[in-house]
């Protein structure tokens, strides 16, 4: 799902927090986007995509990996793979633990 950006950074917390409701130990759940990663953006262009998502809504905006990797494990989801996509997107693959 491409959904982290736009949306406030509390509906990261809530799905992560639902998701083991729905997955069963195992289950792969694929967040994909635009990321920050150690503060800094991954593409030369997200700070301006993140300035045109901030002027649509102040609670939009590029997620700092290691601030989704730590909601993830909060809510019993482990790291599984990152992988550089087209458009400066990245697949995150969590596996519920």
């Amino acid at each position: 799902m491409n959904m982290l950006h736009i949306s406030p950074s509390t509906a990261s917390a809530g799905l992560f927090r639902q998701a083991p409701d729905l997955l069963s130990r195992g289950t792969m759940l694929y967040p994909y986007g635009p990321f920050a990663r150690h503060d800094v953006m991954t593409a030369q262009n997200n700070p301006a995509f993140e300035a045109s998502l901030k002027q649509r809504n102040s609670c939009w905006g590029l997620r700092n990996l290691a601030d989704i990797d730590a909601i993830a494990q909060g809510h019993g989801f482990a790291p599984a793979a990152l992988i550089a996509m087209p458009a400066n997107n990245l697949s995150l693959l969590y596996r519920r633990c």
